[in-house]
Formats: structure tokens, C-alpha cells, sequence
């Protein structure tokens, strides 16, 4: 199956991806977020991924795990909508929901070469020993300062009140 560059693909169909690009000699970068309200921030971090490597997947929460992770007013939009955002990007070759609250179990499926995450998440990485345990390596992102989408949701919330985050008129 020839795939075409930002696709949004299960889990199953990316192991099939991995194993093609594996056998075509090419590493696999992964990276996992919300990507609830897509910043400056997330594009120059999602940029920097697909750098490490020949071709970028992207662990997207769904809906569900979202709101487990950040409370039940997020995320501001649905699983389908940040998907078809991510996979729109240059950077992004594949995007892949997951239900999980952390994206070890989806790492184990796909095995990639290089896990990339934020360096605020540098005390623990999850799936850190599965990519080290099969020759693969971790690398930190900076972050952008003073942008993320709980400060954008805030700057909104603090000009037009607490409505605006509930998307209420």
C-alpha cells in the first residue's frame, strides 16, 4: 500500500508502515502529545522531531485520554480535527491516535528508532527502555518559552472570560 505524506493511520496500519520503512532502511521518529491548539511552540518542537530521523509518526491522545490527562473541559477540539491539523504539517508523515494515558503501550507496537520528547519531560520519558532496549535512542526538544496551550487557553480565558473556554456565546 504506497502512503501518502501527514496520514492518519491505527495503530496496526503503522506497525505495517514500520515494518516497510525498516526493510527500506529508513528510521522511524516518535513523538506523542494533545496538540490541542496548535502553537508556534508545536510546530518548531514537531520540526525538530522530524529532524532525528526519516520519517516523523505522531502518538495522539484521543479525546478520552485528553480529558483524563488535562481535566474535562479539554480538549478544546476533537481527536479528528488535531489529527487532520497534524497530519497538514510538512513535518508530520503519519499520525496515530491513542485511548492509553501514556504512550508506552503504542511504543511497544511500533518500536520506533528515535523517541522524541518536550525537555520538561526529561525526569521520565515513557517508553524510554522499550526504543534503548531495541538500539534506539531518546532525544529532549527545547521548548519554545511562554508558549503552550494551556497559556494560550488562559490569554483567552482572561480577555474574554471563563465562557470563552467553554465555547459558550
Amino acid at each position: 500500500m504506497a502512503l501518502t505524506i501527514g496520514q492518519m493511520l491505527t495503530i496496526e496500519e503503522m506497525r505495517q508502515e514500520r515494518q516497510r520503512l525498516a526493510a527500506a532502511s529508513k528510521s522511524l521518529v516518535f513523538t506523542n502529545g494533545c496538540f490541542d491548539i496548535l502553537h508556534t511552540g508545536h510546530v518548531t518542537y514537531l520540526e525538530f522531531a522530524r529532524d532525528q530521523g526519516d520519517a516523523l509518526v505522531i502518538g495522539l491522545n484521543s479525546d478520552e485520554s485528553v480529558r483524563r490527562n488535562k481535566g474535562p473541559l479539554r480538549p478544546i477540539n476533537s481527536q479528528e480535527d488535531r489529527g487532520r491539523v497534524l497530519a497538514s504539517l510538512r513535518a508530520v508523515d503519519y499520525v496515530v491516535v491513542f485511548d492509553d494515558d501514556e504512550p508506552r503501550p503504542i511504543i511497544e507496537k511500533i518500536l520506533p528508532d528515535v523517541l522524541v520528547k518536550g525537555r520538561d519531560w526529561a525526569h521520565y520519558v515513557s517508553g524510554r527502555d522499550v526504543v534503548e532496549a531495541h538500539g534506539g535512542k531518546v532525544v529532549l526538544a527545547d521548548l519554545v518559552e511562554g508558549r503552550s496551550t494551556t497559556s494560550t487557553i488562559e490569554r483567552v480565558v482572561a480577555a474574554y472570560g471563563p465562557q470563552a473556554a467553554r465555547g459558550a456565546p
